[in-house]
């Protein structure tokens, strides 16, 4: 049984401060949604406190590079979250980024041997997402890809990239979820380009 300390509090306020003033893609929806989200699925799963605390801070890096670095992270949370919380960015921040492609290519086989507490996390994090793109499908149709760099086609490659790797690692319910979210996904998606549901 997971008991949640004074840690995790901190890094809810230090997670939201971070993200403070950033929405989810082309919604309303303050950023700190998703990072409980994930938070909430990581425990779910019955992952330990450090685990949620990077679940809450798994896109800070990422996200907010300028604002933080890992190393404060190491410091304030202790070296599992910031090993966690850097297995789960695939861009550190800085600029340029390499381009779309190439990153998500190179995180979906740094999973493959990736340690079980970062899969776990991004699992969740990746759960997240598609549950979020599908609702949001079935509410703006095809008009969702737009708030995506790898559009249409290489949003559903890289959801069933992931889904594929992951279940190859070890197949877990996060994972069987995922496979079936996206499995929908693309069901919807090409009832669409085929002309109708």
């Amino acid at each position: 049984m997971t008991r949640l300390s004074s840690r995790f509090e901190d890094a809810l306020t230090f997670a939201t401060r971070l993200h403070d003033g950033q929405y989810r893609k082309a919604t309303a929806t303050p950023y700190i949604a998703h990072l409980l989200a994930v938070a909430s699925l990581v425990l779910e799963q019955g992952g330990s406190e450090d685990q949620a605390i990077a679940a809450l801070l798994h896109d800070a890096i990422e996200d907010q590079g300028h604002k933080v670095t890992l190393e404060e992270i190491r410091q304030r949370f202790g070296e599992t979250v910031a090993q966690i919380v850097d297995g789960c960015t695939d861009a550190t921040g800085g600029l340029p980024k390499p381009p779309w492609r190439e990153r998500k290519q190179a995180f979906i086989a740094y999973l493959r041997d990736a340690p079980a507490a970062v899969r776990l996390v991004a699992a969740a994090d990746k759960l997240h997402n598609a549950r979020t793109i599908l609702n949001d499908y079935r509410r703006v149709g095809e008009a969702v890809w737009e708030r995506f760099n790898g559009g249409r086609n290489g949003t559903l490659w890289y959801y069933r990239a992931l889904v594929e790797t992951l279940h190859m690692v070890g197949p877990t319910p996060l994972v069987q979820e995922l496979d079936r979210v996206v499995s929908e996904l693309e069901r919807l998606a090409f009832a669409a380009e085929n002309g109708g549901a």
